[in-house]
């Protein structure tokens, strides 16, 4: 039976009559209503028009600095405000004449050519779930519906159809407060896989690259007949041609059985001169192997680096790193090797241009320090860095008041953000997509290019 926009009538949790009627069939096999939800997927969206032209950016890398960062400690420094607001960092001097830095990114600095820096960054919700649903999908978040995630709206358009997962989180997509799927009104399968581990450690392993205890080759084989052969049968009854209907089973699958799947998760390939540019904390060595993903043809990769929600001990958390620290390890300064090895290691490689690095946590915080040394959440303005990709290097967008408080001129919202990176990506802001119940949700709505940036 069909409702009035030609699609099967559906209860609310998403199962046909035809589906209710077919577990009556199947639990003699040991199959139940929760194993053909598991084994059904909805197709929620359509793919993109294959007339629409591809930008210059093929992929892209969005790390993630979770929890905000201080934009009065990293991209806008105030070193002429009172004591109070400035902070305890001091400016150094960058590629680009005039622009000024935090002394501990001097790689970055270095590179600040290959660099734009967005100092107007504006929003009003300071709250880490609703920032960051707010900067990772262009929207404001909203009970009706969870938007989707910029690496799921790229798998969803463009597929690649390969081996690895065209969405991947590293170490994982526990991001805010770890409560959004990222895939949001999207297929599962488009959801960010995560990586599950590590890649500082040295003992550093990939969730689903291995077989499960008591599992084999063999038995993964003869369970993967079965599910085709099942998918099979439930495509006649609906007589449609619906995706497989385990998307994350033949995932898996194709991770556990491949060779090239292991090789790209496996970082003891490269040479450890790479290993020590890129800086052993977990966010040096997760954009690494952010690179070799990008490398095999990953579309999107989110690098997830945890602890910049800094209340208190500001210096000891983004310098230092632990305390009596003799050489600065901190959160800015591992970004700092990490995110300048990787703009260099796309260059050399030639694959700066087609690759888009995206540098953004939530929010940014108070002008003011606290009492505990530390600075509170601050949406009002903070910093967004990106480079590749084909943006217009070298350019600082915006500028805050002079205590960093809110923007003086030029204010860029995470809708123009977002309307930016899908432009730069190829991808229509104005296109359609759908959720499982038929309902259009444009990719981008209300956002404006930052035109310094796309030229």
């Amino acid at each position: 039976m069909m409702n009035a926009n030609g699609h099967p009538f559906r209860r609310c949790d998403g199962v046909t009559r035809r589906d209710v009627l077919r577990v009556g069939g199947l639990t003699s096999l040991g199959l139940g209503l929760s194993d053909i939800l598991a084994m059904r997927r909805l197709t929620a969206a359509e793919s993109t028009n294959a007339s629409l032209p591809l930008g210059r950016a093929r992929s892209c890398v969005v790390i993630w600095l979770d929890g905000g960062p201080s934009h009065l400690e990293t991209f806008d420094l105030k070193p002429n405000a009172p004591t109070e607001v400035r902070g305890p960092f001091e400016p150094i001097s960058t590629a680009v004449p005039g622009a000024q830095i935090c002394e501990f990114m001097p790689n970055t600095a270095r590179l600040l050519n290959h660099v734009g820096v967005i100092r107007s960054m504006t929003s009003p919700l300071g709250e880490h779930n609703f920032g960051t649903h707010y900067l990772l999908t262009g929207y404001k978040p909203t009970p009706v519906v969870e938007y989707a995630h910029y690496g799921s709206v790229l798998a969803q358009v463009r597929p690649t159809k390969g081996v690895l997962p065209d969405n991947i989180a590293v170490p994982n997509f526990r991001v805010g407060g770890s409560k959004l799927s990222g895939n949001g009104y999207l297929p599962a399968a488009t959801r960010p896989f995560s990586v599950g581990g590590d890649p500082a450690r040295p003992d550093f392993q990939v969730r689903d690259l291995d077989f499960f205890n008591g599992m084999d080759l063999e038995r993964i084989n003869r369970r993967r007949d079965y599910l085709q052969k099942l998918d099979q049968f439930s495509r006649q009854v609906e007589s449609s041609s619906d995706a497989p209907s385990d998307p994350e089973f033949e995932q898996a699958y194709r991770l556990i059985t491949s060779k090239d799947a292991k090789e790209a998760f496996d970082l003891s390939k490269e040479p450890q001169e790479t290993r020590q540019r890129y800086g052993h904390k977990t966010v040096g060595q997760s954009c690494l192997l952010a690179r070799r993903l990008i490398e095999r043809g990953v579309p999107f990769v989110t690098v997830t680096n945890r602890g910049w929600d800094t209340h208190q001990d500001l210096v000891t958390r983004l310098k230092d790193g632990y305390t009596g620290a003799k050489k600065p390890v901190g959160l800015i300064p591992s970004l700092d090797l990490g995110f300048s090895a990787l703009i260099e290691d796309l260059d050399e490689r030639g694959m700066l241009d087609e690759t888009l690095i995206v540098v953004m946590g939530e929010f940014g915080r108070t002008p003011k320090l606290n009492t505990s040394g530390g600075r509170d959440h601050w949406p009002r303005v903070f910093s967004v860095a990106m480079a590749g990709g084909g943006l217009r290097g070298g350019q600082i967008v915006g500028t805050s008041d002079s205590v960093g408080e809110s923007p003086q001129d030029r204010p860029v919202t995470p809708a123009d953000l977002a309307r930016t990176i899908y432009t730069l990506l190829g991808i229509d802001p104005d296109l359609e997509l759908h959720t499982a119940d038929g309902r259009p949700v444009q990719v981008n709505q209300g956002g404006s290019v930052i035109s310094e940036l796309v030229g």
